[in-house]
């Protein structure tokens, strides 16, 4: 934020002059209620003891000299026991206008990341069957992720983690295989365990149909067939949905090459040079109690097979291998459980806790017109993310993927999502940029555009509240960029884009633009808009989602 900035900087000067240290606890924020100003300021308080006097006493000494110094703040108050409320002119405010103006589609973009390496991983599903809209969230989630660290100055890569090795391929293959077998007739018991989706007998017949001697082949030989084929198939049909949903990722990482290069025996040595792992019983262990874990994991059973946990740990000493400094993964909220152990064996490689982090996505709840939909295959009844992004579209299920916090269910009601009402977030959004394009059209075809570069004298007009308001907001953005990236948090981007849109549909309700009063207004008013417009593009454009010019 430009004004917090600011602020900030001229506290420190103010501070300096009087001979005082600058305290660490130091806040400057905007007031909850508008009518105590731009920002209010807490530095009294914490510098009154410092300081020898009383909090209000330092407060009017500081207050004193920002006013002799900065003529651009309009106006100081302390309030309370001695916090200092700040109001910024409107020429102030203006200049906001001139920065998007320069910047275009980086305004707002940081540089809090200072070219540190981040590796998103997400999605990472399981190659036995479609995605749904569960593993949706968490790739709208994680590609966001990484659109907004990019944006924040960090160097990041994303990955998704291909789980095409251990049981539950073994067991796809299997399944394949009996669908084959029934397909050709075969009387075969129905196993106990196996895939039953429609996809599956698809699969099938889709192996007979190049490799018709399928049964005929020893079965050893023919599982392996209907496993790769069956991977290979889905994990294209991952890739397509997910194309589909504007969602990329930079490496596609093979859980069988970690075993196939020896990578897993390596981190298992590294473990047991540093004490960390040993043998028991025929297994191979891993002593996570070190850790503060409740007991010790095994990392390779009696019967030669690894853990899930054997290959997520070689996975992660990898990642760190290839030099990232911090590694975020996106699971489904039901491995809240498997976040400490996975904590853990970041520090016995090695690393600190904090070069790790897990962001947990919580399930979604299909509706339709505030009903329930039944999560099943049956037919007409919406399961995956390709269904769903057939009937609402990508712009429609990212941006409501996005717009509560990921930790928090959500309720995706298909019916209102299609609406093309204000009470559709994403529609609200979107129509808001849409409404600036069409009016900013307008303008053009009565010969009125705004200059390319904004100078104070055109932008003078701008002084009832609502237009501050509007400048206050748009100048707010970038802060809103550096507390996403550093916490994480996506959903600050769409939260904030709703505060923006509805500030500028209550403008355009309460004031003309292409009427104004006059010349100087109409053109200082559109440049009010082209700003906001450029702000709700940068915005929507690290949701992932497009800002269309008409709809």
């Amino acid at each position: 934020m430009r004004a917090k900035n600011h602020l900030q900087t001229a506290l420190k000067a103010v501070v300096a002059d009087l001979e005082l240290p600058w305290p660490d606890k130091v806040s400057i924020e905007p007031p909850k209620d508008k009518k105590f100003g731009d920002l209010a300021a807490n530095i009294a308080l914490v510098l009154a003891k410092p300081a020898a006097m009383p909090p209000r006493e330092l407060a009017a000494r500081i207050t004193e000299r920002l006013q002799q110094k900065y003529p651009e703040i309009s106006g100081v108050e302390i309030a309370g026991p001695g916090f200092i409320n700040v109001t910024y002119a409107p020429d102030f405010w203006h200049r906001t206008v001139h920065m998007v103006e320069q910047a275009g589609g980086r305004f707002g973009s940081v540089n809090v990341g200072n070219g540190r390496k981040v590796q998103i991983e997400y999605v990472s599903a399981n190659p036995t069957g479609p995605l749904h809209i569960g593993h949706g969230r968490g790739a709208a989630i994680g590609d966001s992720l990484a659109r907004m660290m990019r944006f924040a100055g960090f160097e990041t890569s994303t990955e998704y983690y291909i789980n095409d090795a251990g049981r539950q391929m073994l067991l796809l293959g299997a399944s394949v295989y009996y669908r084959a077998k029934q397909i050709k007739g075969m009387d075969v018991a129905e196993p106990e365990e196996y895939y039953r989706g429609d996809y599956i007998r698809d699969i099938a017949s889709e192996v007979l149909g190049f490799t018709p001697d399928l049964l005929e082949k020893p079965e050893e030989e023919a599982l392996a067939v209907c496993q790769k084929y069956a991977v290979d198939t889905i994990m294209a049909g991952i890739r397509q949905d997910l194309a589909d949903f504007s969602v990329s990722h930079d490496v596609w990482f093979s859980e069988k090459s970690l075993v196939e290069t020896g990578a897993v025996d390596k981190t298992f040595d590294r473990l047991r040079r540093s004490g960390l792992a040993y043998e028991e019983d025929g297994a191979l262990w891993f002593r996570t109690t070190d850790f503060g874990d409740d007991k010790n994991r095994v990392l390779k059973k009696s019967n030669g097979y690894l853990t899930y946990f054997a290959s997520d740990i070689a996975y992660h000493d990898n990642k760190y291998d290839r030099g990232f400094d911090l590694c975020v993964d996106i699971w489904g909220a039901d491995h809240h459980g498997y976040v400490p152990r996975m904590r853990a064996a970041v520090q016995a490689l090695g690393k600190p806790a904090d070069s790790f982090d897990v962001i947990l996505v919580q399930l979604v709840n299909l509706l339709r017109n505030g009903e329930q939909v039944a999560m099943s295959t049956r037919a007409g009844e919406f399961e995956t993310l390709a269904d769903v992004v057939k009937e609402v579209g990508a712009d429609a299920a990212r941006f409501m993927f996005l717009s509560r916090k990921s930790d928090s269910s959500l309720d995706f009601d298909l019916e209102l999502v299609k609406q093309r009402s204000m009470d559709n977030p994403v529609y609200y959004v979107q129509y808001a940029h849409a409404r600036i394009c069409s009016v900013l059209r307008k303008a053009a075809e009565r010969g009125t555009t705004p200059e390319t570069h904004s100078d104070e004298e055109l932008l003078k007009p701008l002084v009832h509240a609502d237009e501050i308001d509007m400048l206050r907001l748009v100048d707010r953005f970038e802060d809103t960029v550096e507390a996403a990236a550093t916490s994480l948090s996506v959903h600050h981007i769409s939260y904030y884009l709703q505060e923006l849109a509805s500030a500028l549909h209550r403008f355009y309700a309460n004031h003309p633009v292409l009427n104004a009063p006059d010349e100087q207004i109409l053109k200082a008013r559109l440049a009010l808009l082209r700003a906001v417009a450029q702000v709700l593009r940068n915005g929507l454009d690290l949701l992932g989602v497009s800002a269309p010019e008409a709809m």
